[in-house]
């Protein structure tokens, strides 16, 4: 099973994806519903914080979802390109088809986080919009040696981190209410690291010039979440990484020493950046992609990809492998579907199953018995899409 019969891929990374894509769509499961109903379980509560992200500083495994989605753009890049050039097709034939899909990419993105909204509602911090933003300098760097694309992030990396250091702090008497951040909210960083706090960053700042250039409902003040659109620029770097890896398993090297680079790489991100964490240097948040969180995300990335090689693509073991498949190799189909028809298909169970089916095995579960179904049924939607060969691209 080294690589899918219909085209030149490599079944590692489409498990990999297929498997960070479930996450995403497993939200409805609302594991923190069920926790809230019995809080005296730790299971739950266990099940609930690793479905939901971190307030701030920190991460779960919701929050390694968009990191492995933006880390296998890379992987998969230098394959992806050779499969064109295989074909004949000119390097600028191929920059233009990549600059045509940056472009979907990010209106794509616009689009799904203007659902139920009463305009088109210009926001970039979507996973697709990001992504957009930064893969065509990605593909240019595809071409370059390793060197310069090590020597890019590290830019990337230093610039972004500099670029906040030295952006002035708020007023000591600013009232962070008015950016959407409780003045006792326990999360606030002091000293150095405050040039991180929440909505009162540089980058904050920049969208509430940057998005106010778009027609809106209302003027643009704060992102509740404290997402920003600049962090598309470590978002590259993170790409960059994957970029790095898709190097390492096309080199001409054995099974084992790129296993074993990829576990050097990923253990040195998470040491790395737990240091540059714990001096506060830098913190470790992922909502605004710090250069930490390159780091550390990327860490696990590079753990995670060297599972699923190994796995899949070196012991041939994956007798997991086709349920993932089926999503990670129709990974747009996935996002689009989880974020549209979730709410179709939970009211069309209600109709059809009557409104007590979710009480089957008590008030507690309701939310999970009918997650579980619209999960079901969003999975057979796409393995349909498999069978048939239906593959949507951007």
């Amino acid at each position: 099973m080294a690589q899918l019969s219909f085209s030149n891929r490599l079944s590692s990374a489409d498990v990999y994806r297929g498997f960070v894509m479930f996450l995403m769509m497993a939200e409805v499961l609302s594991f923190e519903k069920v926790s809230e109903a019995v809080p005296q379980s730790t299971f739950w509560y266990f099940l609930a914080f690793n479905q939901s992200h971190v307030e701030w500083i920190g991460c779960s495994l919701h929050d390694l979802i968009q990191p492995s989605f933006s880390f296998l753009v890379g992987v998969v890049l230098p394959y992806s390109v050779a499969n064109r050039l295989q074909h004949q097709e000119n390097f600028t034939k191929v920059f233009s088809h990549v600059l045509w899909r940056s472009l979907k990419l990010i209106l794509l993105g616009i689009f799904l986080r203007s659902q139920w909204k009463e305009q088109t509602y210009f926001t970039f911090e979507d996973t697709l919009t990001q992504i957009g933003l930064g893969y065509s300098f990605l593909f240019l760097l595809n071409f370059r040696s390793q060197k310069i694309q090590i020597a890019t992030l590290v830019l990337i990396l230093l610039g972004y981190w500099l670029a906040f250091a030295l952006y002035p702090l708020p007023d000591a008497n600013f009232d962070t209410s008015s950016v959407g951040v409780a003045k006792d909210w326990s999360h606030h960083l002091s000293g150095f690291a405050a040039h991180w706090n929440k909505n009162t960053n540089l980058a904050s700042d920049f969208d509430q010039w940057f998005l106010n250039l778009f027609p809106r409902e209302n003027p643009f003040i704060f992102n509740g979440g404290g997402y920003v659109t600049l962090s598309f620029i470590p978002t590259l770097g993170t790409m960059i990484l994957g970029l790095l890896a898709g190097n390492i398993l096309k080199a001409h090297t054995s099974a084992n020493e790129k296993l074993k680079t990829f576990i050097i790489l990923g253990i040195s991100g998470l040491v790395l950046a737990s240091i540059l964490n714990a001096l506060g240097i830098c913190p470790n948040v992922k909502r605004i992609w710090t250069p930490t969180w390159v780091l550390f995300s990327g860490g696990w990335c590079f753990l995670l990809m060297a599972f699923f090689y190994w796995t899949i693509d070196v012991l041939q073991k994956g007798n997991f492998a086709f349920f993932f498949l089926v999503i990670g190799t129709n990974s747009i189909a996935a996002y689009v579907i989880a974020h549209t028809i979730d709410s179709y298909i939970a009211k069309s169970l209600l109709i059809h199953l009557g409104k007590d089916y979710t009480t089957i095995f008590g008030i507690p579960y309701q939310s999970l018995v009918q997650g579980t179904l619209v999960l079901g049924f969003e999975w057979l939607i796409l393995r349909w899409m498999y069978r048939k060969k239906i593959f949507i691209k951007v």
